[in-house]
This record gives C-alpha cells, structure tokens and sequence, in this order.
C-alpha cells in the first residue's frame, strides 16, 4: 500500500466538493498530489498516514517559530475564552501597532488586515491616492498578491517575456480585469540603470515602486550592492514612493525587516506571515503624512475580521519572543540555515549534481543549475524544475517536507538533529535523479 494512501483518499474526496480539492493554488503543485495533515509540533508535521516530516516549507514561510509554539498557543486560548471578534477596538490591537512602530523603521502608522494581498491592495491604492498618479513599476518575477492589480508577470514563461527593456506584463490568471495590465510598468529587477531610466521617463504616471526586498518567491534572490538604495533615491528624486512586500522577509530577517537589515527604509511596506506565526494577520506601515488619508478615509480601507482577538495575540506574542534576548532567534535562525546549505552543498558535490543555493539564510533556494549566479527571474526561467519536483518527492519519501518552488524557510524550532536527517535525505535524494 502506498505510503499516501489516506492522504489520496482524502484528495479525491475534497476534489468533489472543493474547487480542484485545495483552497490556495500554491497547494496544488505538490507531488505526489497535494497530502492532508492532521498536526504539527516544533518543526515537525505528521500527515493523514502518520507519516512524519522535518518541514521546512513552514505554512508557506509564515511559522517562523514552528508550529503550535508554546507560550503563543496558550496566549490565543486565553485571547479568544474572552471573545473572537468584536467588530470594535481593544487594548491588544493597540499594543501591537505600538509594537509594530517600535520595531519597523518606516513604521510611524500602521493598519492591519488579514493578509497580504490585502495590504499590497491597500498600499498601492493609497500611492495612487498620494501622488494622484495611475500607475506603478513592479519587477518580474515578484509576488505581490493574487489579486487583479497586483497578480502581473509573477511567473511568465520565456516566449511571454518581451524585451528586456521594456518587458510584457503577463496576466497570471485568466480572467484578470484588461486594465490591470495597464496599471503596471514591468522591469526585470537589480537592474538599477534601467529601472532609473524608466522612472525618469514616465515619473508623471507613475505612484510608486513596489518590491520585495529578496526577491523571494522566485529564486530568493539577493538584491544586488546598492540596487534597493538606488530606488529609494530614485523615488527621492522624482517624487515616487518606494513599497516594500516584506510578506516573507519581515520577522525573518530581522525584528525590523530586510528594511532594518539592509538598511534602506521605503515609504510603506506590508507585512504579514510571520508577524503571526500563521494566523491570519497583515499590516501596512508607513509615513503618518501618508497614513492620514487613511485615517480620515479618504483612501478607504475596511475589513470585518481585520485585528480580530486571535490574530493579534499571535502576532503580539509570536514578536515578543523574537525579540527576547535582544532578537537572539535571528542569530540562530542564520547559523541553522548556514549549516543546513553548507551540508545541502556538500550532498551535491557528492552526487556530482549541479545546484546553487542563494538567499538571506532564514530563507534560501536551492535549484538544479550550472550557473554560478542568479540576479533576476529570467535567470531563474534556466532552472531545472522537472528535477526539483522529482527531488521534493525524493525527500518526501525521506521524511522532509519542501516547496516544489525551491525556496526553503528555517524556524526557530528546527535543530541540529533535523539538519543531519535533512542532510542525510539529500544525500540519498540526489543520487537518485
């Protein structure tokens, strides 16, 4: 009997009532088809087989401290004996948004939302609203949300592309309203001379660049020296505002963000995943002079389940222990993500398997490629992605769950046990492609 079976069963049964039996698309790619799981502790997660897994694919990233951590979960409990959703304020919401202007440097005001399409939404319309502009640059490759605006050129093929100067904005969903193309300029990124040409040029059109600061989605791929802090003096100096997506880079990389880590602060940035240790939450932060045509509504935003009890008492309770020990978590998290590439490197080399790994640590990717650096997505286009899927279901086999996108998340809970076994299933893994 296959190792699935239950799983399978379940798959099958959830696809007669549940559109292609997942409820996110990214839930679809995962060989050998999409497995049901009924708990996860620390970094482990066991499935409707009770096979077990070393999970390093993390709720999409969001459980930055693993699952069900104790401390947080007791706090959630406690929250929600107390009431879910008020539909009005309470103290908790307060106390995070302190929290969240404490830590972030762009954070003078913020608001909160439920997820991150939702607060990529808000900060694009509230640019639009700013600078009475229609429109904003964006970078191939980038995630920035499923929703109509925001869902351009994430993953275009090769023949989609266009020139390289002047790329096709690439609808991701059939369906897209037509105008949403028309929204957004689209660059290849790390690209700064271009991407200052273009701002130049059409600097009267243009709100806002958005970006991820690692490029995460794809590749995780490192902004290259001086690109992030030549758009934010690009924005500068043609009157733009730069946004940050720091949906995976945010309480991963530093208490403060990839803005706090780089070094470069934008005029928004939303954040969301880890903030609560995946409860449902989001946020958008940035400049009170910009904030106030959110607070006066005249950039609206609304939401019925937006600072509901659990969600806030995750995130004020998932930051409170990242900051314990003056962040001593963020040390930790990029000395377990150095080994476990150091050993993934190793495993390769052994097989005689070409891969490259890149990215921050907390986060990184691994791919099959001779190339010796990716710096935008068409690179990431030359991957060998057939023999990632295979390698993926290889660990499964092995009892390591991963992404079939390549990108790898390390939470606090993961341990020096779990990147031996890791390690040792590549090992095995890689061989057998």
């Amino acid at each position: 009997m296959s190792r699935y079976a239950h799983s399978k069963k379940l798959f099958e049964r959830a696809s007669r009532a549940v559109a292609g039996g997942v409820n996110s698309q990214w839930r679809a790619q995962q060989p050998p088809h999409p497995l049901f799981f009924t708990r996860g502790a620390g970094s482990r997660l066991w499935d409707a087989d009770d096979n077990e897994y070393v999970d390093w694919a993390l709720g999409e990233g969001t459980m930055v401290l693993g699952h069900s951590p104790a401390g947080v979960i007791e706090r959630i409990i406690e929250a929600i004996c107390g009431g879910q959703l008020y539909g009005g304020q309470h103290e908790a919401e307060v106390l995070l948004a302190e929290k969240l202007c404490k830590l972030i440097p762009c954070a003078e005001v913020t608001r909160l939302a439920l997820s991150g399409s939702e607060a990529v939404h808000l900060a694009l319309r509230l640019a639009r609203a700013a600078k009475r502009r229609p429109r904003f640059i964006r970078f191939e490759g980038h995630y920035h949300g499923w929703m109509d605006g925001e869902a351009v050129s994430v993953n275009p093929t090769p023949d989609q592309h266009g020139p390289r100067e002047n790329p096709m904005p690439v609808p991701w969903s059939d369906g897209q309203r037509a105008s949403a193309l028309a929204e957004c300029v689209v660059l290849p990124w790390n690209d700064l001379d271009l991407a200052r040409r273009t701002v130049e040029r059409l600097q009267d059109d243009i709100a806002a660049v958005i970006t991820e600061p690692v490029m995460g989605h794809n590749g995780c791929v490192m902004p290259e020296q001086g690109f992030l802090e030549g758009l934010r003096r690009t924005c500068d100096t043609h009157n733009v505002l730069l946004i940050f997506d720091e949906c995976l880079t945010g309480f991963r990389l530093s208490a403060g963000g990839a803005q706090q880590h780089f070094g470069v602060t934008p005029d928004l940035a939303v954040f969301g995943g880890a903030m609560g240790n995946g409860f449902p939450i989001s946020a958008l932060a940035g400049r009170r002079k910009l904030m106030d045509l959110v607070a006066t509504g005249a950039c609206a935003h609304a939401g019925t389940a937006n600072a509901g009890c659990a969600s806030v008492t995750s995130a004020l309770a998932t930051i409170e222990k990242l900051e314990a020990d003056h962040g001593a978590v963020f040390k930790q998290l990029a000395d377990r993500a150095k080994h476990l590439m150091e050993g993934l490197r190793r495993a390769a080399q052994a097989a005689r398997v070409p891969v490259l790994l890149q990215g921050p640590g907390p986060m990184f990717h691994l791919g099959f490629t001779s190339q010796l650096r990716v710096r935008d997505y068409r690179d990431t286009t030359r991957y060998d992605r057939a023999r990632y899927v295979r390698f993926c279901r290889a660990m499964l086999d092995h009892g390591v769950r991963l992404l079939p996108r390549g990108v790898w998340f390390v939470s606090a809970a993961h341990t020096e046990e779990d990147i031996q076994k890791t390690v040792a299933a590549a090992e095995v893994s890689l061989k057998t492609l």
